[in-house]
């Protein structure tokens, strides 16, 4: 009859041996125990430390090492024999004839993601379009996928499809950030360390400690003064400049992203931003020109469609940008914000039923942002269905309470209630 270790420190040799997923079932059957069973500790419990080695096996299966991830330098990208055609596709050439408060970030100045969390410019691994189930697809991911760009307006549209601890449990996370008491972990150093690699490389969540944007670039800043070439904290501190409205700080820091060797699209859709909101305007164009050219997907090719027509509305040349939101949905049919501005241009044309259709799709795809609910209120207000004006706002009121336009249509369709 042969002795069975026991549990907790079977579980520690499955760690030990890099294998996370034994490790982690183990310290759930572990911690599912009834409190009677466990074995109190005068320091450390049983249950804290099934707890702790848990999160530390969940963060391992999702590490990536910060090594591996380093973007491509000039020299890679000058040297690649991958033959790109200079010549643009027909239509798309830029050269055809001129044609928050409580301390958290406002969907009216910054964009946010269905789960809440503001666009930062920089994402760890896959925290927008899914997790990586394998250590092969987290290399393959890159660090700046999809959303390192500003958007200048309407919310962000990359909600996340689950959390690794979703997947990793059926019945819910492991932990639940929203309701964690963060002060009291603090005290305990123990589990701490534990806790912080846990929400910073699992739930991809660093904002979660303070949920305070400017506690949050002070911690990059601090990050700075130890490694002066990290790239996330670089291009964090430069979004939050960004929208911030200081688009020349923001320059700044994109700038020296660019001196570093960081070459992509990204780098240059955000400095084609900030250069038009600084009103350095010779270099707009040619920065969006160069993102164009360094597009690899789609996608990235949509979101700088998508900025250029925002760009094309703050010169005023509303034909332009028409076309360039056309092309942004040439690109990617799901782009939510594109659906709401195309709406809004049909709608200065008089155009009520594309705009109207428009606003319908734009909302079905991003239910979380207020723009299009907003904008279907108004619309359906001016022609006299006050019904669905007033369905529209509630949503719009549910996903930005702060708006203060609806709130102000909400008080008028309720006196017109009132007189009915």
């Amino acid at each position: 009859m042969g002795l069975e270790p026991e549990p907790l420190f079977q579980a520690w040799s499955y760690f030990r041996r890099r294998k996370f997923r034994q490790c982690a079932d183990l310290c759930s059957q572990l911690l599912e125990r009834p409190p009677s069973e466990q074995e109190p500790d005068s320091e450390y419990t049983v249950f804290q430390a099934a707890w702790s080695l848990k999160t530390r096996a969940l963060t391992e299966m999702v590490y990536v090492d910060e090594i591996d991830m380093d973007q491509e330098g000039i020299a890679e990208i000058m040297l690649d024999e991958n033959a790109i055609a200079q010549v643009a596709r027909p239509g798309t050439s830029l050269k055809l004839p001129g044609t928050s408060q409580g301390g958290g970030p406002s969907p009216a100045v910054r964009p946010v993601t269905q789960s809440g969390r503001p666009i930062t410019g920089f994402v760890r691994p896959s925290t927008q379009s899914g997790r990586p189930s394998t250590m092969e697809q987290a290399i393959k991911t890159p660090r700046t996928a999809l959303t390192a760009r500003p958007i200048t307006s309407a919310s962000g549209r990359y909600g996340r499809l689950g959390t690794a601890s979703m997947i990793t449990n059926p019945d819910g996370p492991f932990i639940n950030l929203s309701r964690l008491n963060l002060s009291k972990y603090a005290q305990k150093p123990k589990l701490a360390k534990a806790l912080f690699e846990y929400i910073f490389h699992h739930e991809n969540d660093v904002k979660n400690e303070m949920n305070n944007i400017s506690s949050a670039a002070e911690y990059y800043k601090d990050v700075l003064k130890q490694d002066n070439t990290h790239v996330e904290a670089i291009a964090c501190i430069g979004s939050n400049h960004f929208y911030s409205d200081q688009p020349e700080l923001a320059l700044r820091f994109y700038r020296r992203l660019l001196q570093m060797g960081v070459y992509n699209c990204q780098l240059f859709n955000n400095l084609g931003l900030c250069c038009f909101y600084a009103q350095q305007y010779d270099m707009t164009l040619s920065s969006f020109e160069r993102a164009l050219f360094l597009a690899e997907n789609e996608e990235e090719t949509a979101d700088v469609w998508y900025n250029l027509g925002h760009v094309a509305v703050g010169i005023g040349d509303l034909n332009l940008a028409y076309q360039c939101f056309r092309l942004t949905l040439v690109n990617n049919n799901d782009y939510a914000e594109a659906y709401n501005n195309l709406a809004v241009l049909e709608m200065r044309k008089g155009h009520v039923e594309q705009a109207r259709a428009l606003l319908q799709t734009a909302s079905s795809l991003a239910p979380h942002m207020y723009e299009p609910h907003f904008n279907f209120a108004i619309l359906s207000e001016k022609v006299g269905d006050l019904q669905r004006s007033y369905t529209a706002a509630q949503k719009s009121a549910e996903a930005f309470p702060g708006h203060v336009d609806t709130q102000e249509l909400i008080k008028q369709l309720k006196q017109h209630f009132a007189m009915l």
